[in-house]
């Protein structure tokens, strides 16, 4: 019998629902909730298949993933380059495999990092050129940290007033400015194994309980079929096979806002029941797959080559051949999700 472990946090409706979903499958796969003590460096994980949900806040936890991968399992989301990504890389990466991102700007941090002095900051330029930083994003923007999650250290800046009293509050974080994409629309899209997309209609400016929308009016056709092809190229590129890429539309361009969620809001209770079943079995569906598909090499699975070479296909070391033997483009225009 193939095991699914699921290791997880303060969640209380999506772990459960996915083991029982699993469990419920009669596929030969079994699904329970991962315990650990003290981890040996010579005893494999006993899991086929672990679905990582909380290590990005628990060190002890991002290490025994790659302990994990390194004794035959596979780790949803792959912890190696988990650790590695950052999304000022990931909005330095989109418009060269073709998604509109907002202009960004990376910032040194306003204070010196820990244990450093001014000598350690030599090669950095002072003062640094501000006026040509504001031409090149404008206002509105957002400041925000250039790895960071659930919109903390975010703030909208309106003029250079507003950018120099925020900044310098984030003391020794490092901070990005980006454009501000004044939006017709926003979404919010689930993406599961790189290939099945579940658009959302989404508002950021509403509270955090309210901001999938309800009811809303059908997406134009051409405009969702566009964020499915986006949704999937940038997951593909970056190797998450659980992920939300977030766009707001602007002129009818969907721009590439937020896309580094590799373990992304799932409760029942913000993303509504429909949300919530869709997400619960396409999720289910992907670890009982990989499961009974066996152990995947991901620890050399890193996927820079292909950032290097801009390929955008997520294929492991990027060689190009793999690009046209990749059999899910000639289907992608069946599976637009919903």
């Amino acid at each position: 019998m193939k095991r699914v472990g699921i290791l997880f946090g303060m969640e209380t409706t999506f772990p459960p629902a996915l083991v029982e979903r699993i469990n419920g499958m009669n596929a030969g796969v079994t699904a329970e909730f991962v315990q650990l003590g003290v981890t040996r460096m010579d005893a494999p994980t006993g899991y086929d298949v672990i679905l990582d949900r909380i290590s990005q806040d628990i060190p002890y936890y991002r290490s025994y993933l790659k302990h994990a991968i390194l004794h035959g399992a596979q780790v949803i989301n792959n912890p190696f380059w988990w650790s590695a990504d950052d999304k000022y890389f990931n909005y330095a990466l989109a418009p060269k495999i073709g998604v509109a991102a907002p202009k960004t700007v990376l910032l040194p941090s306003h204070r010196h990092p820990p244990q450093t002095t001014s000598q350690s900051m030599r090669n950095l330029v002072f003062p640094l050129p501000w006026d040509e930083v504001f031409e090149y994003v404008g206002f509105p923007a957002f400041l925000k940290p250039y790895s960071g999650g659930g919109w903390k250290h975010v703030y909208k800046i309106h003029n250079e007033g507003d950018f120099f009293h925020y900044y310098h509050q984030t003391q020794d974080m490092v901070m990005t400015l980006q454009e501000g994409i004044e939006f017709d629309s926003y979404f919010r899209c689930y993406v599961i194994g790189q290939e099945e997309v579940h658009v959302m209609p989404y508002d950021p400016r509403q509270p955090f309980e309210s901001r999938y929308v309800r009811d809303a009016p059908p997406t134009d056709p051409a405009l969702k079929a566009r964020i499915v092809k986006d949704c999937r190229t940038l997951c593909r590129a970056l190797g998450y096979d659980l992920n939300t890429v977030e766009f707001a539309v602007r002129d009818g361009i969907p721009y590439a806002i937020d896309f580094l969620n590799p373990a992304p809001d799932a409760d029942y209770h913000s993303v509504g029941q429909e949300n919530f079943e869709w997400i619960v079995d396409a999720v289910a569906r992907m670890l009982v797959d990989r499961a009974a598909s066996g152990a995947k090499d991901q620890a050399r699975d890193y996927r820079w080559g292909a950032f290097l070479h801009g390929s955008g296909n997520g294929e492991g070391n990027g060689e190009k051949k793999a690009v046209t033997k990749k059999p899910v483009r000639k289907k992608s225009a069946k599976t637009t999700g919903k």
